[in-house]
């Protein structure tokens, strides 16, 4: 089912949206250990991105796994998802995103790209985001959250850019597309700093928890001495 999306004015079109998670990364400043699997409230961080992607209502889910894909792929199995996986993850994340794209089977109109390390996205920040795009500026195809100027995640773009960065060379993704059309980019200012919040290293676990009161842990298999 597509999001139909409601606001002040009453209800907006209904948008087909193909979600990309991402998480094939090798996580090197996180002792090489998968990120995603870090668990807030007990559930894993890449579950909880799921459950706000589906409530959300979004159409189409590919996750894209590369290292510790073995250890992953049982935690994600049992949501309605696309699993592909990335042969070279350590080409980068664009290839990782590109593989995504590809793997979007579905007639959509316009492709959310998430990534698997952000702990506090909801189905509200989802949403929220999807009706920043249905309500962008005229001639803008892409949309990311900013936060004090600075951009966050995730990021959305028309089935048009998907096409494109597709058609163009393999270093191409998102951010090389933003790059070379700026005009086509509206940076949507927000205060929600949940946008900005990702973990790649220890410190920032420990960051997060001091800020908020959320302490990530790993689960037992993963657990190393402090």
């Amino acid at each position: 089912m597509g999001c139909i999306l409601k606001g002040g004015g009453g209800l907006y079109s209904r948008v087909v949206v193909g979600a990309v998670l991402l998480a094939a990364g090798s996580a090197t400043r996180m002792g090489n250990k998968p990120k995603c699997l870090l668990e807030l409230g007990g559930v894993p961080l890449i579950r909880r991105q799921l459950i706000a992607l589906s409530g959300a209502g979004v159409d189409e889910l590919v996750v894209v796994l590369g290292h510790y894909a073995d250890r992953i792929e049982p935690v994600v199995r049992d949501f309605p998802v696309t699993l592909v996986r990335n042969p070279d993850p350590d080409a980068g994340q664009v290839s990782s995103l590109r593989l995504g794209l590809q793997a979007l089977a579905g007639k959509i109109d316009t492709v959310l790209v998430a990534l698997a390390d952000q702990p506090l996205i909801n189905s509200q920040d989802i949403n929220d985001l999807i009706g920043a795009y249905k309500k962008r500026p005229a001639g803008t195809e892409v949309v990311q959250p900013t936060v004090d100027g600075l951009p966050g995640n995730p990021v959305m773009f028309s089935q048009s850019v998907r096409e494109q960065i597709l058609a163009g060379e393999a270093r191409v993704g998102c951010k090389q597309w933003q790059a070379a059309h700026p005009e086509a980019v509206h940076a949507w200012a927000t205060t929600n700093t949940r946008y900005r919040t990702d973990v790649d290293s220890p410190e920032d676990i420990e960051a997060l928890a001091a800020r908020t009161g959320h302490r990530l842990r790993w689960p037992a298999d993963l657990m190393t001495e402090a």
